[in-house]
C-alpha cells in the first residue's frame, strides 16, 4: 500500500498488476473506504483511493464544486495512474456524482464507469439526515475530548446507529495538539445545496459503458431517475443489492466486490 500526496489530493494504491481502478468515496468518507474492496480485487486490479477535496488527508478548498472535484481528480489521474491510457472508475454518493461528472467533462480519462446509490439528480430528502450529522459531529466539545471513546460518548446521543457512528469517527484524528475532525465540516455544511445537487454540464454524454448499482433498503435510485440517467449515459445497465442500504459496499462487501468484478471483467 503505497501513499501520494499531489498539489490536492492524497491517494493510497493498492495492488501491483492488473488493469487500473480509481475508488472516489461519498461525503464523511475517505479513499481508505474501499481498502477491503481494493484488496479482493487482487492481483487482477490495482487500485488508486482518493481523498477527495476537504476530506480525509486532501487540502480542504473554499467552494464545494462537482465540476472543480472532477477537474481535480482529472489532474491527479493524468499525473500517473492514468498517464498510460483511460481507467476504471468507481464512485459512491458523493463521488459517485464526482464519477460522473468527470466522464462527462474528461471522457479520455475513464474506460468505464460505476456509480454506486446516487443519480445526476437532486438528492431528494438527504440535505436534512446530511445536516444533522455534520451538526452532530460540530456539536461536539473536542477541547474536552481526551481519547476517541470520549468522542463515542458525546454522539451517541445524537447518532444512535452503531455503524453509522464509527463510520464518522474515522473522521477523528488525534495529534499533539489534541483531537479535530478531518473533513472542513463548516464548508460542508453551508454547501449542503451544492452537494445535494448536479451541476448542468451542458451537451455532454458519456459513451462508454455504465454499471449503476442501487442499494435495495436505499431511496437514492428511484425508476423516475432511469431517464436522466440514460440520456447522459446511454449505456447503462442498473443493478441492485437488494440487502444494502446507501453504503452498498461497505454493507454487502461480497456481493459489491462480484458484481464489480463481473462489469470490469465483461462490462
Amino acid at each position: 500500500m503505497a501513499e501520494i500526496q499531489t498539489s490536492t489530493l492524497h491517494t493510497t494504491e493498492i495492488g501491483d498488476t492488473g488493469e487500473p481502478v480509481v475508488f472516489l468515496h461519498g461525503l464523511f468518507g475517505r479513499g481508505k473506504n474501499f481498502t477491503r474492496i481494493a484488496k479482493d480485487l487482487v492481483p487482477g486490479y490495482r487500485s488508486l483511493l482518493v481523498d477527495l477535496p476537504n476530506h480525509g488527508e486532501s487540502d480542504w478548498t473554499d467552494t464545494v464544486d462537482y465540476r472543480q472535484m472532477a477537474d481535480s481528480v482529472a489532474e491527479t489521474l493524468r499525473g500517473g495512474f492514468a498517464a498510460q491510457g483511460p481507467v476504471a472508475v468507481v464512485g459512491h454518493s458523493l463521488g459517485g456524482k464526482v464519477a460522473m461528472v468527470l466522464a462527462l467533462r474528461h471522457p479520455e480519462l475513464v474506460s468505464r464507469l460505476v456509480v454506486v446509490d446516487i443519480a445526476p439528480t437532486r438528492a431528494g430528502g438527504a440535505e436534512g439526515e446530511f445536516a444533522h450529522l455534520l451538526d452532530s459531529l460540530a456539536a461536539v466539545d473536542l477541547s474536552t475530548v481526551r481519547r476517541r471513546q470520549d468522542a463515542e460518548d458525546a454522539l451517541r446521543g445524537p447518532i444512535p446507529w452503531d455503524t453509522t457512528r464509527l463510520f464518522l469517527l474515522q473522521n477523528l484524528r488525534g495529534g499533539a495538539d489534541g483531537y479535530s475532525w478531518e473533513p472542513n465540516l463548516e464548508l460542508l455544511r453551508r454547501s449542503l445545496d451544492a452537494i445535494g445537487g448536479f451541476p448542468d454540464t451542458g451537451a455532454a454524454v458519456y459513451e462508454g459503458p455504465v454499471l449503476w448499482v442501487a442499494g435495495g433498503r436505499s431511496d437514492y435510485v428511484r425508476d423516475e431517475y432511469v431517464p436522466i440517467m440514460r440520456e447522459l449515459f446511454p449505456r447503462t445497465h442498473r443493478v441492485t443489492i437488494r440487502e444494502a442500504g446507501h453504503w452498498v459496499h461497505s454493507q454487502a462487501p461480497e456481493k459489491f466486490t462480484a458484481v464489480l468484478r463481473g462489469f470490469l471483467e465483461h462490462g
